[in-house]
């Protein structure tokens, strides 16, 4: 099941407000003793249904999930409608300057600051999560997927699998690369990163730089799943085929901990609207 309501970032947009999105596998209600680990992604509007996505399309990531029996929790959250970049305002960790959209204000940190000291407490709170580093993963696409290897690089202590499909990295080559080289990593830090061979020609010079990104990865030790996505292009239904992948990079060679005998879940009580 889906549940959705609606949320501020009053450090974002004040009062203006966005959806958030909870997936819940079967086995929530079926076993009340039950925690998991969670998946934070950026567009949730794009991620479980085809009528909230911006282009019609989205992940199907409900149908995925469910199709396979996985038993994780997804958390997301709607990005920034506003005509005035604001998506990429939001999802990029710096300043940057660009041809098409001029000088975009980088406010991925106020994004991602919001996401660990708000967001995340709010589901620790109210489901039953694994709250620690190692069950906390996050992922999106596209500025999303630079937003997620600047979650991995920049806040590896809260986050330690991404997901980056088709990343932004083309924003700030310079500022993408002093990031990796400066992050400061747990050694067992996993990222799942890919880009479609099909959108390689929307920038200049994307199938070097996306070598020498992955390069810098690998030396910093970071357990790296990287693909040229034959035929992938930018879009969800690229995207969704990609699922399988990142699903199972994600949760390789995770140790699932034992719960306690007689230990027993706290009820909590969300008032969200439930989407079956």
């Amino acid at each position: 099941m889906v549940k959705t309501w609606e949320i501020t970032i009053p450090e974002l947009t004040g009062r203006e407000k966005r959806r958030a999105y909870v997936y819940l596998p079967d086995s929530y209600d079926q076993k009340p003793n039950k925690r998991y680990p969670v998946l934070y992604m950026f567009d949730g509007h794009n991620v479980f249904f085809d009528e909230d996505a911006t282009y019609g399309k989205s992940w199907g990531l409900k149908r995925f999930l469910e199709s396979r029996g996985t038993e994780i929790i997804v958390a997301a959250v709607e990005c920034n409608h506003s005509p005035d970049h604001g998506r990429l305002k939001e999802y990029s960790p710096f300043t940057f300057s660009d041809e098409t959209f001029g000088e975009i204000e980088g406010r991925g940190k106020i994004t991602m600051d919001w996401m660990v000291k708000t967001f995340k407490p709010y589901i620790d709170k109210h489901y039953r999560t694994f709250r620690a580093r190692e069950y906390t993963w996050i992922a999106g696409s596209s500025m999303g997927g630079l937003m997620s290897v600047y979650a991995l690089m920049e806040y590896n202590s809260t986050f330690s699998r991404a997901a980056a499909l088709s990343p932004s990295l083309w924003t700030d080559v310079e500022q993408v690369a002093q990031m990796i080289e400066n992050a400061d990593l747990g050694p067992d830090t996993v990222l799942y990163m890919d880009y479609g061979s099909d959108e390689l020609i929307n920038h200049e010079g994307m199938l070097p730089l996306y070598a020498d990104m992955t390069a810098l990865l690998l030396k910093k030790g970071v357990y790296l799943d990287s693909r040229i996505v034959p035929g992938g292009n930018h879009s969800e239904a690229s995207w969704e085929r990609q699922i399988p992948f990142f699903m199972h990079t994600l949760r390789y060679n995770i140790k699932w901990p034992q719960r306690k005998r007689g230990a027993k879940a706290k009820k909590t009580e969300v008032n969200v609207k439930k989407t079956e």
